[in-house]
């Protein structure tokens, strides 16, 4: 049954716009959405995961993609959805700098569930967090907007990517074939989904992972 599989949750932040609709959308549906919603508060998507695909310890777990509302309005009372994590895809607009400068923020309202009164004018802290061993990624939408992206060499990264040692990839949310099977950005979303099930479920003496097993449905569900 379904109720047996076991869960995982991801939150996806960043600046309202910068595409995280589109992106969790593109993930969990492996297909385009052409008129992504305004998302109040947080919008919730499934996606079933294979651990360890092509193994002996392949499991199937359920991902969830936590979709947390950027507007500044509700700053105040996103500090409810940051409980229990054990992922973070930080998102930000390819043409929006700004975007990209404000994930040390996301960063520290994460890390400190909403409570950014011990960092530095609520910044990321390296500090702070390296003890957090949280699995981060990072993305950046809208690459068909970047005007200079053909200008960045394809092996740099972001000076957020590199202090937290996490994963990156830019992508088009309208084009499926940026996290098709077998790609560079799909290889590195599953090591990062892996690394978030390890996090939850590994055993003290070794990385066991629970064998369950379930029928392959999906949810989808809203929490304002």
């Amino acid at each position: 049954m379904a109720a047996n599989i076991e869960k995982v949750k991801i939150v996806v932040v960043g600046d309202s716009g910068v595409g995280k609709t589109s992106l969790i959308h593109l993930i969990c549906h492996q297909e385009p959405t052409s008129n992504p919603p305004y998302t109040i508060g947080c919008s919730v998507e499934v996606k079933l995961h294979d651990y360890k695909a092509g193994t002996p310890g392949e499991k199937t777990f359920f991902v969830e993609m936590w979709d947390i509302g950027g507007s500044t309005s509700h700053q105040n009372s996103r500090s409810i959805f940051y409980n229990s994590v054990q992922g973070i895809i930080l998102v930000h607009d390819l043409s929006n700098r700004k975007s990209h400068q404000n994930l040390r923020k996301w960063l520290a309202e994460v890390i400190n569930r909403g409570n950014t009164r011990d960092f530095c004018n609520g910044d990321y802290d390296s500090e702070v967090f390296a003890g957090i061993q949280i699995p981060i990624m990072v993305v950046g939408c809208k690459a068909d907007q970047a005007l200079n992206l053909r200008e960045k060499s394809p092996t740099a990264r972001s000076s957020i990517a590199e202090e937290c040692g996490a994963d990156e990839f830019n992508l088009d949310c309208h084009q499926v074939k940026h996290i098709s099977p077998g790609s560079t950005n799909a290889v590195k979303l599953t090591k990062f989904f892996d690394k978030a099930i390890e996090r939850r479920y590994h055993r003290e003496g070794g990385n066991q992972v629970n064998t369950l097993t379930g029928n392959r449905q999906g949810y989808t569900y809203t929490a304002i």
